[in-house]
């Protein structure tokens, strides 16, 4: 099809011979005036159709960044939800262990104050068994408190004759007032351990040093039961033979230290079973 412009140009041509030269050129100036409008007609309409493919591109464009913008909220929301179960559950696992940490701590003030507790008793036991021996007795006996336990060494030239497992005259009065003091805490056990040095044994009816001691312990745990009426059930008899030294069995001196028999007051098993099992239910 022809455009309207060439239609009109051709008509123009057809008529020009028909019509004055003057007529002619203001036609012919309006033709080409036509046709440039027409020029920048197009223009603006290429112009507007590569606007419009721009603006297709665009909004493409807008449209995919809107989609993983809203898959981002998406993910966001998903991972704020999961954060918040967790701070909640966080929080009741906090308070989970600041439950813990408490109870802990009321433990822990227990045991300490327990601890103060047996610690000032067997301070007062000591006390009491020191005051009630005379100057005499303090040489041939000794007394320590070591981690919670007491520690009463009896020198063997004081209970017993020299390879002898029976008891001594002059023993029953120190045996007496230990004794007593015993008596006046019943809730600790008594542990009876006998020592000696690496001199072996040479009597009827003794093999070696195990036998000794073992034998002179149990003479004190019998003289403390039958002479001065400690319970039986609180007493333990043991030997250590010459296994136990506190000193050079090389010397006379040392060897006088290391035949001895202690006495041990400590904590009853029941009591170490108790906090055993407590501790446990804390677990």
């Amino acid at each position: 099809m022809k455009h309207p412009i060439t239609g009109i140009f051709i008509l123009l041509t057809l008529i020009s011979g028909c019509i004055s030269q003057k007529k002619y050129n203001e036609l012919q100036s309006s033709y080409s005036q036509l046709q440039t409008k027409n020029e920048e007609i197009r223009k603006a309409a290429q112009e507007c159709q590569m606007s419009l493919s721009v603006s297709k591109n665009t909004v493409a464009s807008l449209e995919d960044q809107s989609a993983a913008q809203h898959a981002n909220v998406t993910s966001l929301q998903s991972a704020l939800d999961k954060c918040l179960t967790s701070y909640n559950q966080g929080n009741l696992n906090i308070s989970k262990l600041l439950d813990e940490i408490n109870a802990s701590n009321k433990y822990i003030q227990h045991l300490i104050e327990t601890r103060h507790k047996s610690d000032s008793l067997l301070l007062v036991l000591t006390n009491n068994l020191t005051r009630s021996l005379d100057q005499n007795d303090l040489k041939d006996v000794q007394i320590q408190v070591l981690k919670g336990v007491v520690y009463i060494s009896l020198a063997d030239n004081m209970l017993y004759k020299t390879g002898s497992y029976q008891i001594s005259e002059q023993a029953g009065s120190i045996l007496d007032k230990i004794a007593k003091i015993i008596n006046d805490y019943p809730d600790y056990e008594v542990l009876i351990e006998g020592n000696t040095d690496t001199v072996p044994i040479t009597r009827p009816n003794i093999r070696n040093n195990w036998d000794l001691s073992a034998l002179r312990a149990s003479s004190v745990v019998q003289a403390l039961q039958n002479d001065h009426h400690v319970d039986p059930r609180r007493m333990t008899a043991g030997g250590r033979g010459e296994y136990n030294p506190i000193e050079t069995n090389d010397t006379e001196a040392g060897r006088s230290l290391n035949r001895r028999t202690q006495i041990i007051i400590k904590p009853t098993l029941n009591q170490f079973m108790e906090l055993i099992d407590h501790i446990a239910d804390k677990e």
